[in-house]
């Protein structure tokens, strides 16, 4: 008859649970993608929501450059009555941190649909706890609001400066041929110009 298996030290096995615990916690933190989670269920449930009002969500690419250049005015634009629209404000189920002003703004007047349309733009956050954390574009009819989100840094962290530049890439290939009226959202002060995409 073969002897009976002695169980594991109780040493072996917690010394087990402890290395995995540790090297799972490393590589989460390490490797995690910045930003809030992706969140497929919430997600589909505000396209839902927008389609229902007539909006159309596209997401945006942003940059932040270290170093950026002058920005040079393309566009004829506007002062534009600021924050977002009623209709569009009451039907995001988390309301964006919107910068507070936006400053100068360099766009094109015109846009190739095979082209990423560039937005460069100057603009001022409510605090230095604050980063640009990314922006959408809602599209109504011929009308194109463009809403740049802001998050709170982690406690203790705070930003260099309250202003800045960011640089959208509008994906034209999302927006039908025609004349739009652009709309860069602020909560203070936003800027409007026209768009012509061929």
């Amino acid at each position: 008859m073969p002897p009976a298996r002695q169980p594991w030290p109780m040493k072996w096995i917690v010394l087990a649970i402890v290395v995995f615990i540790g090297l799972y916690t490393y590589i989460n933190l390490h490797f995690r993608k910045p930003g809030p989670a992706y969140q497929p269920y919430r997600d589909a449930q505000q396209r839902a929501s927008l389609a229902q009002v007539g909006y159309q969500r596209v997401t945006l690419r942003v940059d932040l450059p270290a170093d950026p250049k002058p920005l040079v005015p393309l566009a004829a634009v506007s002062a534009a009555i600021p924050g977002l629209p009623a209709d569009l404000g009451s039907t995001l189920i988390v309301a964006p941190l919107l910068p507070t002003e936006i400053g100068a703004v360099s766009a094109a007047a015109v846009s190739e649909p095979v082209d990423a349309y560039r937005i460069s733009f100057a603009c001022t956050r409510g605090d230095a706890h604050q980063a640009i954390a990314g922006a959408a574009l809602y599209m109504k009819g011929h009308d194109l609001f463009i809403v740049t989100d802001c998050e709170r840094l982690a406690e203790g962290l705070t930003a260099r400066s309250r202003a800045g530049v960011v640089i959208l890439n509008v994906p034209t290939t999302a927006i039908p041929i025609g004349t739009y009226r652009v709309t860069l959202c602020g909560s203070v002060t936003s800027k409007s110009w026209t768009l012509q995409v061929h």
